[in-house]
Parts: C-alpha cells; sequence; structure tokens
C-alpha cells in the first residue's frame, strides 16, 4: 500500500516559520486575501485525530461525486501514518495548513475549527458532529450546575458562527442542535449519519471481514463494551469489571472493549475472551464485527441500533451522570434495550437471551423509529449533493 503523500513545503523557511508563532499569523492574514478555491476542500476530524466519522464518509463519497475537487485532510504528525495510502494530509499548525485553510471553498469538520480560524465569504464550513446527542451541548449546558463557570459560551458561539450546514441524523438531533446553537443561521440537513452508511449497507461478506480484523472465530459471540466519559472526578466504579463480566458470560463470549477516545487510559484486557480495541482505527467496523453492545450513555447506542442488534445499557450512576452532565431524553424510561446497574444483571440479561427476547425488540424498535429511520446507505450523498450542489451530476 502507498505511504500516505504529505503536501511539499512552499518555500524554504516554512521549517522556521512553523517555529515561529506570529510569523505564521502574518502569514496566515497573508493568505486570507488570496481568492478562496472552490475546488479545494479541507477535512478533519476529532481534533485531527485522523481519518474517520463522518468527514470521512463524505470525503470518499465527494471524491466519487465531485469533479475536480482537492481534498485535504488535517491530521497531526502521530497519526499520520495510520492515514490510508493516497490521500493528501498537511499537519495543523505549519505554513502549509495556513495556506490551506486560507483558502479552503469548503471546510468539513466533526467538530470546531480553532478559534484563529476566519470564516471567509465564499467558504462554506460544514459541521457534521460526531453522534445523536444523548448529554446536553451547547448553550443548553448553562443550567447544568458549574457549567457558567466552566464554560465560555461566547467563544463557543462565536466558532459556531462559522458554521454553513450542521448535519442531523434524525430529527430529534435537529431539535437539539437548535437549541444547544440558536440563532445561528445555519440550514440543518438532516440526512442521517454518512458514517453510519456502512452499517445501513453492511453485506454478510462485510460482517465477516470485520470479523476477522479484530481476530474473532467462527462461534465467538461478540459483546463490544464501549462507555462513555465523564467530565467529572469518578473513583471507576461506573467501569464495568470486565474480568468478571466475561468470567459469567461464558468461554463462547469475547468482549471487546473500547474507551472514549478522549480518555486516555485504555479498558484492561488480559487476552482470549478480554481485548482492548480502544486503538481500532474504525468504530464502525467493530460495530459490524460485535453481536451485542454493552454500553453506558454513549451515542454510540445511537449508530449501533442502525444493526438491529441487542443493546444493553448499564446504568450504575445514572442519577449522577443526569444530574452533572443533563440529557435530552431520560434513557431509562425510552432505552433501546434492556437496563442493568450491574456487571451480573448485563450477564444474566446476555445469558438468559432477555438481551434480544420479545420485550427488548419492542425497546429497540421504538428506539430505531426515534432514531435510525433516516440510516438506509446514503446520507453521505445526500451531504455531498446538498454542499456541492452546483458541481455534482443529477
Amino acid at each position: 500500500m502507498p505511504r500516505p503523500r504529505l503536501l511539499r513545503r512552499r518555500r524554504p523557511h516554512a521549517a522556521a516559520a512553523a517555529r515561529d508563532k506570529e510569523a505564521l499569523a502574518r502569514f496566515y492574514r497573508e493568505r486570507l486575501e488570496a481568492p478562496v478555491d472552490p475546488d479545494l476542500a479541507l477535512f478533519a476530524a476529532y481534533w485531527n485525530r485522523g481519518y474517520a466519522c463522518n468527514p470521512r464518509a463524505i470525503f470518499e463519497r465527494a471524491r466519487e461525486l465531485v469533479p475536480g475537487l482537492r481534498a485535504v485532510w488535517v491530521v497531526r504528525r502521530d497519526a499520520a501514518t495510520a492515514m490510508p495510502g493516497g490521500v493528501e494530509l498537511v499537519h495543523p499548525g505549519t505554513e502549509e495548513y495556513f495556506d490551506l485553510v486560507a483558502r479552503a471553498g469548503v471546510l468539513v469538520n466533526n467538530v470546531n475549527w480553532p478559534n484563529n480560524v476566519v470564516k471567509r465569504a465564499g467558504s462554506v464550513h460544514v459541521m457534521t458532529h460526531h453522534g445523536t446527542p444523548l448529554k446536553k451541548m451547547g448553550l443548553d449546558l448553562r443550567d447544568v450546575p458549574g457549567r457558567a463557570k466552566q464554560d465560555d459560551f461566547d467563544a463557543l458561539l462565536r466558532r459556531c458562527a462559522r458554521w454553513d450546514y450542521s448535519v442531523a441524523a434524525n430529527a430529534f438531533s435537529t431539535r437539539a442542535w437548535s437549541t444547544a446553537y440558536p440563532g445561528l443561521g445555519f440550514a440543518s440537513l438532516e440526512t442521517g449519519y454518512p458514517r453510519n452508511d456502512v452499517l445501513a449497507a453492511a453485506s454478510v461478506q462485510d460482517v465477516s471481514r470485520a470479523r476477522e480484523a479484530v481476530g474473532l472465530a467462527d462461534g465467538d459471540v461478540a459483546v463490544l463494551y464501549a462507555p462513555t466519559h465523564r467530565e467529572y472526578e469518578t473513583d471507576g466504579t461506573e467501569l464495568l469489571d470486565l474480568r468478571a463480566f466475561a468470567a459469567a458470560l461464558g468461554p463462547e463470549h469475547v468482549v471487546l472493549a473500547r474507551q472514549h477516545y478522549l480518555v486516555d487510559e485504555g479498558l484492561a484486557g488480559e487476552g482470549g475472551r478480554v481485548r482492548d480495541v480502544s486503538a481500532h482505527p474504525s468504530v464502525e467496523e467493530l460495530c459490524l464485527a460485535a453481536d451485542v453492545l454493552v454500553t453506558d450513555y454513549s451515542s454510540i447506542m445511537f449508530d449501533y441500533a442502525v444493526l438491529d442488534r441487542p443493546i444493553l445499557i448499564h446504568t450504575p450512576d445514572w442519577e449522577t451522570y443526569r444530574s452533572m452532565r443533563g440529557t435530552y431524553f431520560d434513557l431509562m424510561a425510552e432505552p433501546p434495550g434492556i437496563v442493568a446497574r450491574t456487571g451480573e444483571g448485563l450477564a444474566a440479561a446476555l445469558c438468559s437471551g432477555a438481551a434480544d427476547a420479545e420485550p427488548a425488540r419492542e425497546l429497540r424498535a421504538a428506539f430505531r423509529e426515534r432514531f435510525c429511520s433516516l440510516e438506509d446507505g446514503g446520507a453521505a450523498e445526500r451531504v455531498v449533493r446538498a454542499v456541492w450542489k452546483e458541481r455534482v451530476a443529477a
């Protein structure tokens, strides 16, 4: 496979300029005088962590549908080697980066671009977000205890004011974004989630390849455990005891444990029946490989529901989480499946078959109707046709 292609330095002094923030700031201001290039699109995800999520799905479809497009990814140096071959990339904070971000006609991200990025007339900013929101976001956090002192909501609104489009997985998300980021004038693209196209359109062969990629054998029952992070101090008891959980499930089960990307330490894996897959590059591939999802309050539940497979919700600290973070709905009243406060309860639901019995199926069906009705495998194309509407053939 060819190595990822880095942009070449434009001038001999680029390395020196990269070490001089003031020189870079002057350079950026100069490049803001250059014409906006409608053929240039800049992509990034998760604060430049790599090739992922909705921006990845939009990028791949745009390269197929938009004639003459030059698409470049902004990627940290420590993530560059994991990028696929043939993808043009640039490192943040370099002269090359500031040149591109100044001139790009389209900028796609699943988080906000840095404060110093200027929204130019003629450019289009696409905010894809990175999950259907159970937890409160944006200005909806103003009423959550302690957040007014913690968050700079004015700066947040300035960042969000650059958006031209906001991608929504469902009508629920459209409503949430309208109160979280009010009065900003962006258009909602209620298209389904581009990153979920691979789940909605997955074939038997796709599932087999995903299982092989994570080392599952025929007959293994794969349980994906994917907890969210807490923005407050915890003692770790909100996490499952994976050794005890795996032992209770029995030898036919394999627990694939994935830590949240904002948490530095991984989840303890001991090989065999408990495997830490936190570093696996594709969450979508992990979802395809898994027979069951166990999570707490992570937005992965909305994505995994596209597959119509059992979901179990682990809720040892629901009252604390809801009080400290705030939520848009009562997950206990409208869960996608069995809810349990302990690892023993989760294991019992799996081993007894309750996780996929009729009551759990009814819960999952209602959840899917509310949150997954747009997930038909065509979300990325709908976004591309909306953003590049003059460029894409009918």
